[in-house]
C-alpha cells in the first residue's frame, strides 16, 4: 500500500514539475527524453536480439529432446 502511495506521489510531482505554472521543467524533461531515446532504443534492440537468440536455442534444444524421446 505504501508503494502505491509513493508511486502516486512521484507521478503527481512529475506532473507538477512539468507544468509551466509549477516548476516549469517541461523543456528540460523533453531535452532529456530526446537525448535518452536513441540510447534506450539501442538497449531495447540489443535485448530483443539476445531474446531472439535464446528463443532459437530453446527451440533447437526442444527439437533435440523430442527426437531423443521419439527414438527411445
Amino acid at each position: 500500500m505504501l508503494t502505491i502511495i509513493f508511486g502516486i506521489a512521484c507521478i503527481a510531482f512529475t506532473f507538477f514539475a512539468c507544468l509551466p505554472q509549477g516548476l516549469g521543467w517541461g523543456d528540460e524533461v523533453l531535452f532529456v527524453l530526446k537525448g535518452a531515446a536513441p540510447v534506450l532504443a539501442a538497449f531495447i534492440g540489443l535485448l530483443a536480439i539476445l531474446i531472439g537468440i535464446a528463443d532459437i536455442r530453446d527451440r533447437n534444444e526442444a527439437r533435440r529432446e523430442e527426437k531423443l524421446n521419439n527414438e527411445k
